[in-house]
C-alpha cells in the first residue's frame, strides 16, 4: 500500500544524494530510473525510517522544480519521527558523521520531545524527534 503522502525532493546529483541518504539515514533504494541523457536520474524511490521519499535531479529544460540553491534555506523540511529519544541522538551522530551539517544538536524541548535539526549536503533540512518518556 502506498502511503497517503510522499515527499519528493529535487537535488543536484541524485545518485550522490542516494548514496548520502544511505550512509546518513540508512536509506534503502527501492528503484531508480535514469534519464535519457544517462547522467541524471528522472526518478528514485527510497525508504527512510519506514517511510518513502522520492527524488530526482533537476530538469530545467522541462521547467521542473529547482533544487535548493547553495547557501539558501529550503522552504520545507523532512521530519523523521522516532520512538525513543536515544534514536534521535544516534541518527544525528550518524548523519553528521556522514557529512550533514548540524543546525540544532539533540536536546529535550519544552513541548515534550527530544529534537534535533540538520542540513544535508544537497540543501535539504531534516528534523529528528522522539517523545520524551513520562
Amino acid at each position: 500500500m502506498r502511503q497517503p503522502i510522499t515527499p519528493y525532493l529535487t537535488v543536484r546529483d541524485a545518485a550522490g544524494a542516494i548514496a548520502f541518504y544511505q550512509k546518513a539515514f540508512g536509506a534503502t533504494e527501492n528503484m531508480r530510473m535514469a534519464a535519457e541523457d544517462g547522467k541524471r536520474l528522472m526518478h528514485a524511490d527510497l525508504t527512510i525510517n519506514g517511510g518513502k521519499i522520492y527524488l530526482s535531479d533537476e530538469f530545467p529544460e522541462h521547467d521542473s522544480v529547482a533544487a535548493p540553491a547553495q547557501g539558501q534555506r529550503p522552504p520545507v523540511a523532512m521530519a523523521l519521527a522516532f520512538a525513543q529519544p536515544a534514536e534521535v541522538d544516534a541518527m544525528f551522530a550518524r548523519a553528521t558523521q556522514a557529512g550533514a551539517k548540524g543546525a540544532l544538536p539533540p536536546g529535550d524541548m519544552f513541548w515534550g520531545e527530544r529534537f534535533a535539526m540538520l542540513h544535508d549536503p544537497y540543501g535539504h533540512r531534516w528534523m529528528l524527534s522522539a517523545p520524551l518518556g513520562k
